[in-house]
């Protein structure tokens, strides 16, 4: 999961996640522990395979009335002596097992194969340079640079595969000053959310001596004079207690170059709030300071703006009292277009689930206030709500570009500033992604722009778009170990439990017919309002090369069709969700494609709670199970990190409603005992600060001790690795091997000759 932030310029969602309270909480109720012999988990038979054995404590919480057992409540320390050795143990019977799938190798050696091809990012302009990244096939990590024209001779400004041997150190942030002279670049450390910014000249490749720690879930943004930034941070956690603590109040500072952080000025900052998160950047005209305010992942969000000065000096550069509070309350989603003057732009939902684009005078609200404090803005409709989602909006060369989403997959249409649709672009593929559109928004200083699109089995593109001629012409077009033309995509609709009609994405290889025993991979996420449009993977291709159909259903909880599918897979709904996969997963059984042996299912973050919800719910329906960086304890996850902040999306325990929700599915509390799970494979990372490795932890000990039969349920457990964010090429091709090796085994199909 991700934190959900609006960025400026466009609206960007991101995607963290999620709650209870412990023992010495002070909220629960903790029986004296009793000896492990009178508190068994169940009384299954001997498992298949030879697991660790788990310390049972007699762990037990009254809820609302309820008595919760948490057996495992031990292994939420993941840094106990305990703990580690218990990760030791398993890890030696996964990689023992997956040491024994014979196809590993040649999966392995067919992902190097496929991932070893050149491949760039969309390109930008800051003082006249372009800056892009690249990666020439197996890099680690991708390479950032510059060049003096479109074509130029690139120059590196940052190679972050010289920053440490394993490529563990990923950049997780990266922002040009507008002279082109200068980078912050953010570097997070084995997948961790916690970033360090550090800057650098562009020209030399020289380190200046700046240095911002603890920060997280927050952007950077340069100072109209070039001299320094504003960045959000918390306050240091408790040592050893970094990637466990509790995140809440962020503040907004403001470093000036050649300043130590202690110096930095606290630009805002609110302690009655803290779930509040305040990122802060700079209008384009560099006439506004433009603060986002957001709780946690909650898609509503509120708007404040400070009028910034000529300088930024002193201890308090901007007076609290200079904030002006636009949107002041969480009512619907405002996410900062541009400005011309005083005239803000914002994507919003407000009066209009699918979104749309608005006009509001900042200095006609002004003058309004002035006469009455409770005067609110006054907004004009500039790209009215229609039938189809609008997932995004850019301003840029004097052009609005509005990106919908028409049936999850990508349409891009281009108005005026006045609102009035002007064209719609010609995408080379239908069934596609689309990003980018940047760049500034006065016409006569950007007469250019450029977008990348990618879909299923074509990697991501990149076009140049001629803003005054409306054309698009290709820059970068990589070439792959691939025949595109061997498959095909289609988009079908299914019914859930409810009656909802439900999209789903086929890919498979042209003429397949349903045999009901095709191996099929079903992911999904369903969450946040994250939306899953068509999107290039190299472990997708392998498992399409495996002889493999992929099929991607568009579930309740994410934005596809706006926020109110959002909101229908949410808190007392998110039983919405396992059923709308539950609903996908029977119609590929019912339409012949594959059958309960032959079907495995996928996730990761909120797409792992997809997983194990579904999994304990419905274990007769697959054959294999790959839980990734799951959420699975939805009774405590907010005790951990950022866990707090899911609760817009899943509620809280505290909730006596809430909480019957979430323990009905919760997949931790919901695992019995004699029961015969499909073969399983939870996989996390022991550096994942997002969803804490204690929730697989848990729920793979749990799984184990009550799933009976033959199958394996295993987990796999990274070391140095987070939760996914920056992880080296090299990682990501050995997990992809034991995953696709995993599911070749258990749902026994033989690989096409030749692979």
């Amino acid at each position: 999961m991700t934190s959900r932030r609006p960025r400026s310029r466009s609206l960007v969602l991101a995607l963290p996640l999620a709650l209870l309270a412990s023992c010495d909480s002070g909220t629960t109720t903790c029986p004296e522990p009793q000896p492990v012999a009178e508190t068994p988990v169940s009384q299954a038979p001997k498992p298949a395979y030879d697991y660790p054995a788990a310390r049972v404590s007699a762990q037990v919480d009254e809820l609302h009335g309820v008595a919760v057992p948490d057996p495992y409540r031990w292994m939420e320390s993941i840094d106990s002596e305990e703990t580690r050795a218990w990760v030791e143990a398993e890890n030696a019977v996964t990689f023992g097992y997956l040491e024994t799938i014979e196809s590993r190798g040649a999966i392995a050696k067919h992902l190097e194969e496929l991932w070893n091809y050149e491949r760039y990012g969309t390109p930008w302009v800051k003082g006249g340079r372009y800056f892009f990244t690249r990666n020439d096939g197996l890099q680690n990590q991708s390479v950032y640079y510059y060049a003096d024209s479109l074509d130029g001779e690139p120059k590196v400004v940052l190679d972050p595969n010289a920053l440490n041997a394993e490529g563990t150190t990923a950049v997780s942030g990266f922002a040009v000053s507008d002279d082109g002279e200068h980078v912050i670049y953010g570097l997070s450390d084995a997948g961790s959310d916690w970033k360090r910014w550090k800057v650098r000249e562009v020209e030399t490749g020289e380190d200046l001596p700046d240095l911002i720690e603890w920060s997280k879930f927050t952007g950077v943004s340069w100072s109209p004079d070039n001299e320094g930034f504003f960045y959000g941070a918390y306050d240091p956690p408790k040592a050893g207690d970094e990637y466990e603590q509790v995140n809440k109040s962020p503040k907004l500072y403001y470093h000036r170059l050649g300043q130590k952080q202690r110096q930095d000025a606290l630009i805002y900052a609110d302690a009655s709030q803290p779930d509040w998160q305040f990122d802060g950047g700079v209008s384009e005209d560099g006439k506004y300071l433009l603060i986002d305010v957001s709780a946690g992942t909650d898609v509503r969000t509120m708007f404040y703006y400070a009028k910034l000065p000529k300088k930024l000096t002193g201890k308090k550069p901007i007076a609290e009292s200079a904030v002006v509070k636009l949107i002041p309350e969480l009512d619907a989603t405002y996410a900062f277009i541009a400005n011309v003057g005083s005239k803000f732009y914002f994507f919003t939902n407000k009066d209009a689930p699918k979104g749309k684009v608005i006009e509001i005078d900042v200095d006609a609200f002004e003058k309004a206030r002035a006469k009455d404090p409770k005067a609110r803005f006054t907004a004009r409709d500039v790209i009215p709500e229609t039938e189809h989602t609008l997932a995004s909006a850019n301003y840029t060369g004097g052009k609005l570009f509005a990106k919908y989403m028409v049936d999850a997959k990508h349409e891009v249409r281009v108005h005026g500033l006045d609102g009035k649709l002007e064209s719609t672009l010609t995408l080379p593929e239908s069934i596609a992604t689309v990003y980018g559109f940047g760049g500034k928004g006065d016409p006569k200083k950007t007469k250019e722009t450029f977008y990348g699109l990618m879909g299923f089995t074509r990697p991501y593109t990149i076009y140049r778009y001629d803003i005054a001629t409306g054309k698009s012409e290709l820059w970068r077009e990589p070439k792959l170990a691939f025949d595109p033309s061997r498959y095909e995509t289609k988009q079908v609709f299914y019914t859930s439990k409810d009656g909802t009609r439900v999209p789903m994405f086929l890919v498979h290889k042209k003429g397949l017919q349903p045999s009901g025993s095709t191996p099929t991979y079903l992911y999904a996420y369903g969450g946040f309002n994250i939306s899953l449009t068509p999107r290039f993977s190299v472990p997708d291709l392998v498992w399409l090369e495996m002889g493999g159909l992929y099929a991607q259903p568009n579930l309740r909880g994410g934005g596809e069709y706006g926020e109110e599918w959002h909101v229908a897979g949410t808190k007392l709904d998110k039983q919405n969700v396992f059923d709308d996969f539950i609903a996908a997963a029977e119609y590929l059984v019912d339409e012949g494609w594959t059958s309960a042996p032959h079907l495995a299912i996928g996730g990761r973050s909120n797409g792992g709670l997809l997983v194990g919800a579904t999994m304990t719910q419905r274990p007769d329906l697959f054959g294999a199970a790959l839980a990734g960086v799951g959420v699975m304890d939805m009774l405590r996850f907010h005790e951990f990190t950022i866990g707090w902040a899911w609760v817009s999306d899943y509620g809280s325990a505290d909730d006596p409603e809430e909480f019957a929700a979430l323990h009905a599915y919760s997949p931790y509390h919901n695992i019995k005992a004699g029961t015969e799970y499909p073969a399983t494979l939870v996989y996390t990372a022991d550096h994942d600060d997002r969803v804490v490795p204690s929730h697989s932890y848990k729920f793979a000990a749990q799984l184990q001790a009550n799933h009976v039969g033959e199958k394996p349920v295993m987990i796999r457990i990274d070391t140095d690795a987070g939760h996914g964010a920056g992880k080296p090429t090299a990682k990501q091709i050995e997990e992809w091997a034991d995953l696709w090796g995993f599911l070749q085994a258990q749902l026994d199909f033989q690989l096409p000759e030749g692979f």
